[in-house]
């Protein structure tokens, strides 16, 4: 045998060999990238950022953290759908990209159930409702009775046709018997300008954009969507204890990976995740401002995802809501 060919062999060999010990480390033995399927700044790139330095300690690998925007969140999902199953690109996605984009967008490029494996919930984002000062509710029943005296004159405003915050307030209406008239806006800071310059009578969102103008008195506080008052807001009855019992309000932000992906992965970032959400800094953050740790089992967060996209298919249809 010729000493190129010997030469070209023994390199194949050894190739084959670094790409068998690759093979058999344990995950992860490369960096992981995560894809949020949204602008920077919202509450889920906030909370995951805080939560990347405890997952790197414990994952022993560098976490990229990728905002991936467009068509409500579906082209982020798109990216991820589409890689490999291994552990090495995961996705973050809101409510809607998961429940809700499917009854609103004719072109969804993919079939979140069939596309993904869901991993947990990270963080739950209980909605307030909230009154421009200069409405004469103090309580949420105060506020179904000035609607119902006013039909179709009471103005809700929502970040964007689709959203959780518009989907929420309809099915709020329909629960109470109200005729609202909803107004979409370019995102949450355009959405609440309007509530505070009393544009719109009503505005639900998370207790964190909104606390300053709280405390300033611009806006009132009169129910909180979740399933226990905030501890920030301890004085703040929720929508259940208003008399609507099979009602919450609110948003989350969750982890999935490509479908197929191996249950040892998936249960082990269901393990680090519950792990950083316990840490001090974590809960006292989250205390402050109003939300809830996730930390739910992949057979929990998939029976949810089936429960939300039957519910919100429904008001969806019912309501004939439609994307622009």
């Amino acid at each position: 045998m010729d000493l190129p060919r010997l030469t070209r062999i023994l390199l194949l060999l050894a190739a084959s060999a670094v790409g068998c010990e690759a093979a058999a480390q344990p995950y992860p033995n490369r960096p992981i990238h995560v894809v949020y399927p949204f602008q920077a700044g919202g509450t889920g790139d906030i909370v995951f950022r805080m939560l990347m330095p405890t997952l790197e300690q414990r994952m022993g690998q560098r976490i990229i953290f990728e905002n991936h925007t467009g068509a409500g969140g579906n082209l982020g999902a798109k990216v991820v759908a589409n890689a490999a199953p291994d552990g090495y690109t995961l996705l973050l996605p809101a409510t809607n990209v998961l429940v809700i984009n499917q009854f609103l967008f004719p072109d969804m490029p993919i079939d979140p159930a069939k596309a993904f494996t869901p991993v947990t919930v990270v963080v739950e984002v209980p909605s307030v409702f909230y009154v421009n000062p200069r409405v004469p509710a103090h309580t949420l029943q105060e506020f179904i009775e000035f609607a119902k005296a006013n039909p179709g004159k009471v103005n809700y405003a929502s970040p964007g046709i689709g959203t959780t915050p518009h989907l929420n307030v309809e099915l709020f209406a329909e629960l109470s018997g109200l005729r609202l008239t909803h107004v979409a806006y370019r995102g949450l800071p355009d959405a609440m300008n309007a509530l505070l310059a009393g544009d719109v009578q009503l505005y639900l969102a998370g207790l964190a954009p909104a606390r300053g103008n709280l405390k300033a008195g611009k806006l009132r506080a009169i129910a909180v969507g979740g399933r226990a008052r905030l501890p920030a807001l301890p004085d703040v009855p929720t929508v259940s204890e208003a008399g609507l019992k099979s009602f919450e309000a609110g948003n989350w932000f969750g982890l999935v990976a490509p479908a197929g992906t191996d249950d040892a992965i998936i249960e082990r970032w269901v393990s680090e995740i519950r792990f950083a959400l316990q840490q001090p800094a974590m809960k006292q953050r989250f205390a402050e401002d109003g939300l809830l740790p996730g930390g739910a089992s992949p057979a929990e967060f998939r029976a949810r995802l089936a429960r939300e996209a039957a519910l919100w298919e429904r008001v969806i249809k019912g309501a004939h809501i439609k994307a622009e």
